[in-house]
């Protein structure tokens, strides 16, 4: 099933934040309109990785997805299509001067990309992309979240 944006969903644990990341990415191999940068934003543990996690399970499926909190981005290829999924984090960076070092804009060409922390790097972003927010929602249920993805 197709999502339509902006999409809400409401996750429960992170098998469903997992699987909201799948279906995202079955949309991407399935419509080549979509744009191919994720920028992920949320605080601290809610459920960023594991999002990553279910959207490499199926662009990436014999990869072991972990945050690349001190490399920034971590390449994982496909055996069987051979294309790249770079999963970034933009925890560490702090200027433009940072994300050059890395070849940052270079990422974009060869793979579909999906990042962390977003919000450090506005002015780095793509014209269009795909922007997931998770947000905690419920303080009662500590793995309660809310996910909004729009097309920007």
């Amino acid at each position: 099933m197709q999502l339509t944006f902006p999409h809400t969903a409401q996750s429960n644990s992170p098998a469903e934040t997992e699987s909201l990341g799948a279906r995202l990415a079955g949309m991407l191999q399935d419509d080549a309109t979509l744009p191919r940068f994720v920028a992920l934003y949320g605080d601290l543990g809610v459920g960023k990785t594991a999002f990553v996690r279910g959207f490499a399970s199926l662009l990436s499926p014999e990869s072991l997805v972990r945050s690349p909190t001190f490399t920034l981005v971590n390449e994982y290829r496909n055996k069987t299509t051979k294309k790249s999924l770079f999963h970034f984090d933009m925890y560490r960076i702090d200027s433009e001067d940072d994300l050059y070092s890395m070849g940052f804009d270079d990422y974009p060409d060869r793979g579909i990309c999906i990042a962390e922390w977003c919000e450090k790097i506005p002015y780095a972003l793509p014209l269009h992309y795909l922007r997931v927010t998770i947000t905690k929602n419920d303080a009662q249920q500590p793995d309660s979240r809310e996910i909004l993805i729009e097309r920007i």
